[in-house]
């Protein structure tokens, strides 16, 4: 006896079957964050390096500061300033983070693809 499948038949096995992947993958990740973590020693807080430390400081300068007075050329050069800063954090690579699902995702995209 062949089994012969049609490509709307195997297109929803398919569908249920990454359906049900899915399904499994994702109680246990919510069902985890439910649970409440236990209280432990706080961690000691990590020393900040002195060029973060200048970039938070100056940019707490400029939320603080009055801008309405600024002239169009002086506000222009502190949206310049800060997105430098923006560019420095970016390029010292703090890295990408991704979550459980968007990881899924991405795996059932190339699979599929």
């Amino acid at each position: 006896m062949v089994l012969t499948l049609n490509f709307e038949q195997m297109r929803n096995m398919v569908f249920v079957f990454m359906t049900t992947v899915l399904l499994f993958t994702s109680i246990p990740l919510a069902a985890s964050a439910t649970e409440p973590r236990a209280k432990g020693p706080d961690p000691e807080p990590t020393e900040i390096p002195a060029e973060v430390q200048e970039m938070l400081d100056r940019i707490e300068e400029i939320k603080e500061m009055d801008r309405s007075a600024l002239s169009r050329a002086e506000k222009k050069e502190l949206r310049k300033e800060l997105r430098e800063m923006k560019k420095e954090v970016r390029a010292k690579g703090y890295g990408i983070y991704l979550s459980a699902g968007a990881i899924i995702i991405i795996l059932l995209l190339i699979i599929l693809l």
